[in-house]
């Protein structure tokens, strides 16, 4: 199995590959954008162009995708190009980097023997202090096969802090500041407002936009791709993904984070009436009493996106007033999700939420 084809970031992937022909590339980078536009899928691209061997004696501008690199890259196997995203918690608490790498194997494996396609993780799963140790320490090794290594985290802000690992934590750090020779540290988040800032200050950011239209019917007329969603109507698909194809494989959960998220926002908007506080009272009650990440986690991802998406339609109909209302209580969304990373009632923390989010809205 290989990865699907890139599709779209046609001048973003242009820049890059221009700067690291001409040694501009920086060795720290972070691909922000909105969830599902394709950073990791980007990262492992231009990964790939970094260990083509035809890239960069012939000057060219993609892979070659024929050399004993890209075909490595493509299948997701090449011993140099290092993979990580969230992941459950190992059940050793102190898993060593064979156990890490066993573990990123299996999931990739998973994930390309899904044609190459793959949902986000669950909120359940993060980046743990395990991870990044290992990270850590196969920065620090020489390349086995290619002249370089690099390495892509995605979904950077599901790193978790934990009290004791400060040793780990640093070293991360030190790294993004001041990685080895030969070796390309590549970052995805779709949520830079909840990324470490000690992380941010140490990598030059990198927007990552939504597809074009062009983009998207492109990505929906591949065969696998194709097959996949035969049943919904082409409209429909381009409606949903909106530019950001990855959403249409969030699966069951993210619907279920969607209708949570709707709820939510409606009675954030109901008047300060009795039933209007009702209202507010019965979509924090709705929440889980234990286990803040998950499915509650999700669902504040859902609240991020049907915030932006009613800030834009503000915008649109001139209504400016109300969509920088809108817009300012995303900040209130992204401390709750900073807070949801902890041990929190998440039916406390939808209260305090709602209340901001209500008075907000409705001055």
């Amino acid at each position: 199995m290989s990865f699907r084809p890139l599709y779209g970031h046609h001048p973003l992937r242009q820049r890059l590959t221009a700067a690291a022909s001409d040694g501009r590339l920086p060795a720290s980078l972070l691909f922000q954008g909105r969830r599902g536009v394709g950073k990791q899928r980007l990262g492992l691209w231009l990964g790939q162009f970094l260990l083509c061997d035809r890239a960069t004696t012939e000057g060219l501008r993609e892979p070659c995708g024929a050399c004993q690199h890209c075909r490595y890259a493509e299948r997701g196997v090449h011993p140099d190009l290092h993979w990580f995203f969230p992941r459950p918690r190992l059940k050793d608490g102190d898993a060593s980097t064979d156990d890490v790498k066993a573990d990123v194997a299996e999931a990739v494996a998973e994930r390309m023997g899904d044609e190459g396609l793959w949902s986000p993780p669950p909120g359940t799963e993060g980046l743990y202090v395990a991870t990044v140790r290992a990270l850590v320490h196969m920065a620090s090794l020489r390349p086995a096969m290619a002249r370089r290594a690099v390495f892509v985290v995605g979904d950077a802000e599901r790193m978790v802090s934990q009290e004791g690992a400060d040793q780990a934590a640093n070293a991360f750090l030190k790294l993004l500041e001041e990685p080895p020779n030969g070796t390309t540290l590549l970052l995805t988040t779709s949520e830079p407002g909840a990324l470490l800032p000690t992380i941010k200050s140490r990598v030059v950011s990198v927007r990552v936009p939504p597809l074009t239209p062009a983009d998207m019917d492109a990505f929906l007329s591949d065969a696998v791709v194709e097959r996949k969603f035969a049943r919904t109507p082409r409209e429909e698909l381009l409606a949903r993904a909106n530019g950001a194809p990855g959403a249409l494989l969030a699966g069951d959960s993210m619907s279920a984070a969607f209708t949570a998220a709707r709820r939510i926002l409606e009675a954030a908007l109901a008047p300060n009436t009795p039933d209007g506080t009702a209202e507010r009272i019965k979509a924090a009650a709705k929440q889980g009493v234990a286990g803040a990440r998950g499915s509650f986690s999700d669902t504040l991802d859902a609240l991020t996106l049907l915030l932006h998406a009613r800030a834009k339609q503000l915008t649109l109909s001139g209504h400016d007033v109300d969509a920088r209302r809108t817009a300012s209580t995303l900040l209130f969304v992204e401390n709750a999700k900073t807070k949801a990373q902890g041990n929190v009632s998440p039916q406390l923390l939808m209260a305090s939420l709602l209340t901001s989010l209500h008075q907000t809205l409705n001055p």
